[in-house]
């Protein structure tokens, strides 16, 4: 690396050597840096050179071209002699790109090699293209964002200490005016976002060098008029009209006519408003972007929770975490409840998995490609993670859509996904009761009632064993804890066995040695799903669980969980909490003191955290 590359006062020059940052820079004075220090770039011929170079990124330039840009109309006779030793000289300063080398000769003349993160042109190119396709999406306030870094990159005219080379200067004049379309494009977007006296203030030093831009004039007059100057926008068009006649002899456009009109009549271009005004951003046509799996035909039970979940989401930018353990249904609720509320959001629904099908949190950058790709954003995402994140909150607002977000991990996974503000929604489904993402409305659910229980166990089993055995049918779900995932699994067991009977099933839940093992039918496994979980546990929850797996039952008192623990009952209080926190455990009775109170394990996790005690047992 250069420790400081002024200080050098004799040859040869540092150059770029491999692995080194160069940024170039011509969105005002020529400039290379390396590693953030600036490179010498030797005498104004070798700089021109550069710049002619730069001006036409990772394509072929002309040798008659840069002849010309360095010698005008007369060159020497040494000039093509010359213009290799220059090209020589700068091919050692920048040294190699990607493993190449960075200025190559062609037949027909040299090529520059540069990547968007190192000319600045490129990178205004990158930002220009994105913002306007982020217009065209609705993105406004992203827009308004990468326009206006775009134009921050810009210090001066395009290499303004080279404009003496008439190449140069044409090349300054053309950069300039898409400099210009985009300062256009930037103030529209900010009108519409109702951000007018900044797009005044940034305005009036822009009109200034390029009087006669209608659009530029458009905008300006539409700021002054919306923050309150209406006297300085009528004045603004009656110089724009002054002008044109004096200089050229023109009258102003139609539609900036029809636009001063319209503030003469108070109503700000904003009726029958056409192109020269700032435009309107056009009406949402778009279909409703609904993604969301098939809501069961069998789903049964949750009344009370589905009438609090529409009700929560039933206002705009709400936010609702539903959690609970694992195999108690939250997916397939919020899947139901989403269904029901097409009215209430009538721009989409839309669900996205966040975690992967082994049950390992996918990356947010994943999430977020998945949520852009089926909105039709993707296109307009950068690839930095908080960009995509910006993008992806910008489409929401002013959106009424519901997202679900299911299976969070943890308040990080979803945070980047939540609208800032508008007329969204966000059902998350978790594990944890997320308590990091501050006050919200919150739904624990727990395990079905008994008759929940039964009537999916009949309804999946599908022919009248259930419903003509209704006490076996209770020592199943029973024997089962009354979860979900347990009971659907039973009752697919039963709809392929036909000679199982429920009495039968019921004694072989009751007495196996491996319950879990009973819990499996074809690829759907309790095991599987509670082992996913598990591993995902922290070691020292895993460790408190396989002690609390040997007590005899899924209830236990705070005294019962001290004298498994081992610990007193500051301690076991504190475990207790934490665990109910990420709903490892629950408190089925409220509102009684920590002495006096239930807590309860899930029975299937109790089950499976035993095993895992008497494995490590039986490894020790």
């Amino acid at each position: 690396m250069l420790d400081d590359v002024q200080t050098l006062r004799v040859p040869p020059l540092p150059g770029a050597r491999p692995g080194t940052a160069v940024r170039f820079r011509i969105l005002g004075e020529l400039a290379v840096e390396i590693d953030g220090g600036p490179l010498p770039l030797g005498p104004v011929k070798q700089r021109l050179v550069l710049a002619a170079l730069l001006c036409r990124p990772n394509t072929t330039v002309s040798t008659d071209l840069l002849t010309e840009a360095v010698w005008g109309d007369e060159p020497p006779r040494s000039a093509r002699k010359n213009l290799q030793a220059y090209v020589s000289a700068l091919r050692k300063l920048l040294g190699r790109a990607g493993g190449q080398e960075r200025l190559v000769h062609q037949s027909a003349g040299y090529v520059l090699r540069v990547g968007p993160a190192e000319l600045d042109l490129l990178r205004f190119e990158e930002l220009a293209r994105a913002g306007r396709q982020a217009v065209r999406l609705g993105a406004g306030a992203h827009a308004a964002r990468l326009l206006r870094e775009a134009l921050d990159l810009w210090s001066g005219p395009l290499l303004a200490d080279l404009a003496h080379s008439e190449v140069i200067r044409q090349e300054a004049d053309r950069y300039a005016t898409r400099r210009l379309a985009v300062h256009e494009d930037w103030a529209e977007v900010e009108l519409e976002l109702g951000h007018a006296p900044a797009v005044a203030e940034s305005l009036a030093e822009v009109l200034r060098e390029h009087p006669m831009r209608e659009r530029l004039c458009a905008a300006q007059m539409t700021a002054l008029y919306r923050s309150g100057r209406q006297s300085e926008a009528l004045a603004a068009y009656d110089d724009l009209r002054q002008l044109l006649a004096r200089q050229l002899g023109l009258r102003v456009s139609p539609a900036l006519e029809a636009l001063y009109r319209s503030m003469l009549d108070g109503r700000d271009g904003r009726d029958g408003r056409d192109e020269a005004g700032p435009p309107a951003q056009p009406a949402r046509q778009e279909r409703p972007c609904t993604v969301l799996p098939t809501d069961l035909p069998d789903f049964t039970g949750r009344a009370e929770q589905v009438r609090e979940l529409q009700e929560a989401l039933s206002g705009e930018g709400r936010l609702v975490v539903l959690s609970g353990p694992v195999g108690v249904g939250k997916t397939t609720l919020a899947v139901h409840v989403a269904h029901r509320l097409r009215q209430q959001y009538p721009d989409g629904r839309l669900t996205v998995r966040l975690r992967r099908e082994d049950g390992s949190p996918r990356h947010p950058s994943s999430v977020l490609a998945e949520l852009c790709r089926v909105t039709g954003l993707l296109g307009a995402v950068p690839e930095d993670e908080e960009e995509a994140a910006a993008v992806w909150r910008s489409w929401l607002t002013g959106r009424r859509v519901l997202v679900v977000l299911d299976d969070a991990p943890d308040e990080a996974s979803i945070r980047h996904l939540l609208p800032g503000a508008g007329a969204g929604s966000v059902l998350v489904t978790s594990r944890s009761r997320l308590a990091g993402l501050g006050p919200l409305h919150r739904l624990e659910l727990g395990p079905y009632a008994l008759d929940e229980a039964v009537e999916l166990l009949a309804r999946i089993a599908g022919d009248g064993r259930v419903p003509a055995d209704r006490s076996s049918a209770e020592r199943i779900v029973t024997a089962i804890g009354l979860l979900p995932l347990a009971v659907r699994v039973s009752g697919t067991k039963l709809a392929v066995l036909r000679r199982l009977t429920p009495a039968e099933y019921a004694d072989r839940l009751e007495r196996s040695p491996s319950l879990l093992d009973e819990l499996a039918a074809g690829d759907l496994a309790v095991r599987s799903r509670l082992a996913g979980w598990w591993r995902e546990l922290p070691e020292v929850v895993r460790a408190v669980l396989r002690c609390l797996g040997r007590l005899p039952g899924p209830l236990f008192t705070l005294a019962e969980a001290m004298a498994a623990l081992g610990c007193g009952e500051q301690v076991a209080l504190r475990v207790v909490e934490s665990l109910i926190e990420v709903c490892v455990l629950s408190c089925p009775i409220g509102e009684v003191s920590a002495h006096v109170a239930l807590y309860e394990i899930p029975l299937l996790a109790q089950v499976y955290a035993r095993e895992q005690a008497d494995g490590e047992r039986l490894l020790g």
